[in-house]
């Protein structure tokens, strides 16, 4: 045998412990996965982004960002324009219910729940913000966090949140759910669940699915039976908010009770 021959056969066995595992075994070979042809356009998405911040990016582009995760092997521009133009704006897409997400063609459950656990997660920490603070200097913060958890709601909720003698947060709960234009609110069931938590004052938060927070008559009867009722027990009702798409309402603010 010559010396071609036998670096042939050095070759050939030392190529052998090269070769995956896999194909040792007579299994074939696990393909590399080709990379996005996506890939250089979401990269300089995210640079731009972790370079410049959130607001040199667009509603859309902020909403792409979001769906990469989701959909790794697609362009997810198309989707995320057509989202905003679905539902109005970035909020109003977070805020969406997953079922009416899943009506925008390409939106899956997987992707509805990644954007519903984003709004999720910026509801926790906007909540966070009015925890342990005292709420009527934190003002602004609850009106951010009422209007991130209730603004784009299909449906009335009646909110309250409960505050002790500090007027420092006990609780915040959804206390009736209604239709889309009305709730059923009781004064003495909320009076009940104020001593249930030993509150000395509670915030009333409701709203309007329409978009528009212009209180009603009956927003107004309701606010002032349960501000009666609550002198009577020393519970003082601070403010009654109504939050809408355009904007909020104080009751308090424009003297109606």
């Amino acid at each position: 045998m010559g010396m071609s021959d036998e670096n042939d056969e050095r070759q050939i066995f030392l190529g052998e412990f090269a070769r995956p595992a896999d194909v040792l075994a007579g299994k074939p070979a696990t393909p590399e996965k080709a990379p996005s042809p996506h890939a250089g356009h979401r990269d300089r998405l995210r640079a731009r982004f972790m370079d410049a911040g959130p607001d040199a990016l667009a509603d859309y582009e902020l909403l792409e960002l979001l769906l990469f995760r989701s959909i790794p092997r697609r362009d997810t521009k198309p989707l995320a324009k057509a989202l905003i133009a679905r539902f109005g704006s970035f909020g109003a897409v977070l805020g969406a219910d997953p079922k009416r997400l899943m009506e925008v063609p390409g939106v899956k459950e997987a992707v509805a729940s990644d954007l519903k656990t984003v709004a999720a997660a910026a509801q926790r920490m906007l909540k966070g913000e009015i925890a342990s603070r005292e709420v009527l200097s934190s003002w602004n913060a609850v009106l951010d966090y009422c209007k991130a958890a209730m603004a784009y709601e299909t449906r009335e909720q009646f909110r309250i949140l409960f505050l002790d003698k500090k007027n420092t947060l006990i609780a915040d709960e959804v206390q009736q759910t209604g239709t889309v234009d009305h709730t059923p609110v009781y004064p003495r069931e909320v009076m009940r669940r104020a001593l249930e938590l030993s509150a000395t004052a509670i915030i009333l938060v409701h709203n309007h699915p329409s978009g528009d927070p212009t209180p009603s008559r009956a927003d107004i009867e309701m606010t002032k039976q349960i501000a009666e009722t609550g002198k009577t027990l020393n519970i003082a009702v601070h403010d009654h908010v109504i939050i809408g798409k355009n904007g909020h309402v104080s009751l308090k603010g424009l003297g109606l009770f």
